[in-house]
């Protein structure tokens, strides 16, 4: 064996070590290149599940949303019904406070004539008691 043969050979034995190698790193990357896709898959997977969600729960809050509008127009239109009844009730406490006012100066009134009417009599009362005292004195 020459020097030409041995660098010859153990430039095979080198290629063959380097492609061996190669061999090894390129399965390995493929086990990860399919972990890879296999993560990608599953993660399509969970976003087509979660907009599919995404698309019915907002289909749904949509709904309710007009419901609770429709309901809010209802209330809404209901007070405007009260609005009259509130107004009659603040007019009845205006009239009841204008009638227990009115109610305060008539009896005032009448208090005033009846002590009046009241002293009138007592002085009736008190000059006929004085006039029939009168009368006996002169009878007697």
């Amino acid at each position: 064996m020459t020097g030409g043969e041995i660098a010859a050979l153990i430039a095979a034995i080198a290629f063959a070590a380097l492609v061996v190698f190669l061999i090894v790193v390129l399965l390995k990357v493929s086990k990860v290149i399919e972990e890879v896709s296999k993560t990608v898959k599953e993660a399509n997977t969970s976003i087509e599940v979660i907009t599919k969600d995404a698309d019915s729960l907002l289909i749904e809050v949509e709904g309710l949303l007009n419901k609770t509008n429709t309901t809010l127009d209802d209330v809404n239109g209901k007070l405007s019904k009260t609005d009259p009844v509130f107004q009659a009730i603040g007019d009845l406490g205006v009239s009841v406070s204008s009638l227990n006012s009115s109610t305060r100066n008539l009896a005032g009134h009448v208090s005033g004539t009846t002590k009046k009417t009241v002293k009138a009599g007592m002085v009736t009362k008190v000059g006929k008691t004085a006039l029939n005292l009168n009368r006996k004195r002169k009878a007697n």
